[in-house]
């Protein structure tokens, strides 16, 4: 628990590593115009957040979260998924989203296969963290691994795509230290 009252999770900095891979893949951070039968490019970063509620899932978005520190996504994700949870979200607030994240390792799920949130392209799915024996260096070490799936639009991103996508999203979170610096 920090200043003002705010629980930092791992979201923020999955949100931060997941902005830097988006700026790499841009066509990610996309939506797709049926009438116009365009792809558009967004250069702005507005992330859904999935949240459950007693009326059903419900998705409001964090706006220009590209431009938000870690302190500050944290503030704003639980204010606006409060207002969702407590059916006192704006209409707004649940507009404009770019990529949405959908965390069923919130509620114990491992692993899901995301629907994407039309008129966005892709989503990425977080399972719940778990400690897990790995071997580096050729010795088994006890780490934390947070389970990831990602569903994208195959007319615009292939197989290939996805995996590069999350091979740096991967790299990003492992060295948290290369995060910052390019923060």
């Amino acid at each position: 628990l920090l200043e003002d009252g705010i629980h930092l999770t791992y979201l923020p900095f999955i949100i931060k590593a997941l902005i830097f891979t988006l700026k790499e893949y841009p066509i990610f951070n996309a939506s797709y115009d049926t009438e116009k039968q365009e792809l558009i490019l967004k250069h702005f970063y507005h992330i859904g957040i999935a949240t459950d509620t007693e009326r059903g899932l419900m998705v409001p978005v964090v706006k220009n979260a590209d431009a938000k520190s870690i302190l500050e996504l944290s503030k704003e994700i639980k204010e606006v998924t409060g207002r969702a949870k407590e059916n006192r979200v704006e209409l707004q607030e649940l507009r404009g989203g770019t990529f949405t994240i959908t965390n069923y390792g919130s509620v114990g799920g491992l692993f899901a296969t995301p629907i994407i949130n039309y008129p966005e392209i892709a989503i990425l799915g977080l399972g719940r963290i778990v400690e897990r024996p790995i071997v580096k260096s050729g010795e088994i070490h006890v780490a934390h691994v947070l389970p990831v799936s990602l569903s994208f639009d195959h007319r615009f991103i292939d197989g290939a795509g996805g995996s590069r996508f999350l091979n740096t999203l991967g790299e990003l979170l492992e060295d948290p230290e290369v995060l910052f610096l390019k923060g």
